[in-house]
């Protein structure tokens, strides 16, 4: 596992990306998605008009050579999404699958039982990006 860590704009989703497309370039399967987009579509699943199950999907996204969590920001999540959070990176943890993770979120803010996970050195590997915002830096 990898999570890497910083403010907005440092640039995250940019590393994040580049190896979601080195993985995929090698014929592993990867999955690249942003935590508030996969909560809404595992939401939309719910519906009577869905094409697929929740199960389905969620069993799809646990199971992904590698997953790829782009601004996992859990602070104002509801109490629903950060159960199927945890319950999708506890899955992962437990069988060691290829988790990449980015956040802007304070480790203090975090679920505990989620930072148990990334605090597990064995398993996660946690890089803290310092650079300005790469937005603030080009200002004029």
């Amino acid at each position: 596992w990898l999570m890497l860590m910083g403010g907005y704009g440092t640039g995250k989703t940019h590393l994040a990306a580049a190896i979601a497309n080195y993985r995929q370039q090698q014929g592993d399967a990867v999955m690249f998605i942003t935590v508030p987009d996969l909560m809404d579509y595992l939401r939309t699943t719910f519906s009577p008009n869905s094409s697929r199950s929740f199960d389905e999907l969620f069993n799809d996204v646990r199971n992904v050579r590698l997953l790829v969590l782009d601004d996992m920001n859990t602070e104002y999540a509801k109490s629903w999404a950060k159960e199927k959070l945890f319950q999708l990176l506890d899955y992962r943890y437990v069988g060691k699958l290829p988790t990449v993770i980015t956040t802007a979120q304070e480790l203090d803010q975090m679920d505990e039982r989620v930072l148990s996970r990334l605090l597990d050195g064995r398993i996660c590997r946690n890089v803290a990006i310092t650079a300005r915002s790469y937005v603030m830096r080009n200002r004029r």
